[in-house]
């Protein structure tokens, strides 16, 4: 499990679920609790949406984007592919994707306080 603090659980479920393509693993949100997996690694780790109604962690939640850097990093197989179906769907990226000696990568705003990577191994 590896969990990522967000503005609001719920609406980050939807993001992460409708958008981006992640399974449900677990939802009750009588608990504010959400859990999604990646559909190419169903036993692999679960991300849990975490609240970030503690004070530490939304300082910390809060800091990192406004200095704009990424919370987590995806891998992703074609990361210039990922770019336009997500930016079809009306994600915002910070801009075009980029390359260097380490592969290709881009950020976006996943809506619910975070921004978040996907990279491309050269």
């Amino acid at each position: 499990m590896c969990g990522i603090h967000v503005v609001d659980p719920a609406a980050a479920f939807e993001f992460y679920r409708d958008v981006l393509g992640f399974e449900e693993l677990m939802a009750v949100p009588e608990y504010n609790l959400y859990i999604v997996r990646s559909p190419q690694d169903p036993d692999g780790v679960g991300l849990l949406l975490e609240p970030s109604d503690n004070p530490v962690a939304e300082a910390y939640r809060r800091g990192v984007y406004e200095q704009g850097l990424p919370i987590i990093v995806f891998g992703a197989p074609d990361v210039r592919a990922e770019y336009e179906r997500l930016s079809a769907l009306g994600v915002r990226f910070t801009g075009e994707p980029t390359a260097d000696q380490s592969g290709t990568s881009a950020v976006f705003d996943d809506t619910c306080g975070n921004l978040i990577q996907i990279h491309q191994d050269e």
